[in-house]
């Protein structure tokens, strides 16, 4: 199927690996010019050269920091300026520390909610107003399904992710009528670099061997298996897709019909 994304226009936030890097990467395949960002130059700059090699197609590495909000201005307005439009707008910088709340600190509070959630809310703020300007636009919020399914140990993540859900659908009433449409897509556990680290905390934080905490995701989903990189980027291409355009303030997971209850059961024995 023609997805009608060559010669359409990116930005894509936290991209320099994992689900981002994957996303921009699948946009490129299709003949998308992407803009993209993260907080290490050299890792972004490579990212940007080997998605560029691969695919033929434009890669702006915009060093930023989304925690803060000139670095988010600045990515919008000088991947505007370089792209000549904004079509696309994916975020999904950010993460949040898991943990169950007596392991928590104010700091792990404060990164949740600061780039998880203000990230978004940050380059929102200044890729709208562009969107609006050209006559339409589309997003796609890069979330987590901890917002919607609550487990304990993700808490934080799940606290930043449900407000990310609610902005979503807000946002989604309030641009329609500007034919700008968003769509949150909900992830649930993923193979990406910072996997072996979850696995590391929830071990630490459950009393748990390594290898027996690494069971706990897969055994919470029907499939067996986390999800690759690559399976949400599919999704996410195809929802950036002029096809999915009509597809508007709703929420679609990708987790393999997770039951999160299972794992705060396993957890609990």
């Amino acid at each position: 199927m023609d997805l009608k994304l060559k010669g359409k226009t990116a930005l894509v936030t936290g991209a320099s690996e994992g689900i981002g890097k994957a996303i921009a990467l699948g946009l490129a395949h299709e003949g998308v010019a992407v803009a993209i960002c993260g907080r290490r130059a050299d890792v972004l700059e490579a990212t940007a050269r080997e998605i560029a090699a691969a695919t033929g197609q434009k890669i702006i590495p915009i060093t930023a920091d989304l925690t803060k909000d000139e670095d988010a201005k600045n990515f919008v307005t000088k991947g505007q300026a370089a792209l000549g439009r904004i079509d696309i707008m994916v975020n999904n910088a950010g993460s949040a520390p898991g943990g169950v709340i007596e392991h928590l600190s104010e700091a792990d509070w404060a990164q949740a909610l600061q780039l998880k959630f203000m990230g978004y809310v940050r380059c929102l703020r200044y890729a709208l107003p562009l969107m609006v300007k050209q006559g339409g636009g589309r997003v796609v919020n890069l979330i987590g399904n901890d917002g919607g399914k609550p487990s304990y140990w993700e808490i934080a993540p799940g606290a930043a992710n449900a407000a990310g859900h609610n902005l979503t659908l807000s946002l989604a009433g309030q641009y329609g009528k500007h034919g700008i449409s968003l769509v949150a897509v909900n992830p649930g556990p993923v193979r990406t670099e910072r996997w072996a680290g979850l696995v590391k905390a929830m071990s630490r934080d459950m009393n748990l061997s390594y290898e027996d905490a690494d069971k706990l995701a897969p055994a919470s989903i029907p499939m067996g298996r986390i999800a690759e990189t690559e399976e949400v980027a599919d999704l996410v291409v195809m929802l950036a897709s002029p096809r999915t355009h009509y597809v508007n303030g709703t929420m679609i997971e990708i987790d393999g019909g997770q039951e999160k209850a299972l794992m705060d059961r396993a957890r609990d024995r």
